[in-house]
């Protein structure tokens, strides 16, 4: 079986079970999500590859991390995430990368992403839900990251947190490659 093939199995048993857990029928979480409920019932039966927007989409209606929705394995309280298992979620051509490296439910969902862009490029992304938190630290090369249509230079070594329930921009504005360490913390559903 390929690790997309994998990915995709797990995706559908995770977000059913998460679903039915929440007590959502698909109408509501198509609602809560933005997904249609023709979309949610291809994933759930593991027909479809959705994209890295829909995927965040449904984990942040369900309140759970990305992590949890493509695990495909119910680990102990103590999870050793190997070099191997590590998900590449976003990349281009020209060899920018984001990797999910790891994930709990704490209360809500909490991410550990590594992030790698080239200069010229950026990522735009959507608002998570409100109380979401992210936490970054640069390592190399300068980030710029946009809140709210206002730019912040975040060099190597500085590190920044921002309320993240708004659109925001990650961007390498630079001459250099830009790496980054991004927490993120969503509240959980109430």
């Amino acid at each position: 079986m390929s690790d997309l093939d994998l990915l995709t199995q797990s995706l559908a048993r995770n977000v059913k079970r998460w679903r039915t857990e929440r007590g959502f029928t698909l109408d509501v979480l198509a609602a809560r999500a933005g997904v249609s409920r023709g979309m949610l019932i291809q994933i759930e039966q593991a027909r479809t590859n959705p994209s890295l927007g829909t995927v965040v989409k449904i984990g942040d209606a369900l309140g759970i991390s990305i992590t949890t929705l493509l695990d495909y394995e119910q680990g102990p309280k103590v999870r050793i995430v190997p070099a191997d298992q590590v998900v590449r979620l976003w990349h281009t051509d020209a060899g920018s990368w984001s990797r999910l490296l790891a994930g709990a439910e704490a209360p809500g969902p909490l991410e550990m992403w590594e992030w790698r862009m080239m200069p010229g490029e950026s990522s735009h992304s959507d608002p998570h839900p409100v109380g979401t938190v992210e936490i970054l630290h640069v390592t190399e090369g300068e980030l710029t990251l946009t809140v709210e249509g206002l730019e912040h230079r975040v060099p190597a070594g500085a590190s920044v947190t921002f309320e993240a329930g708004t659109e925001h921009e990650y961007a390498n504005r630079g001459d250099v490659p830009a790496r980054w360490m991004l927490a993120v913390s969503v509240p959980a559903v109430s």
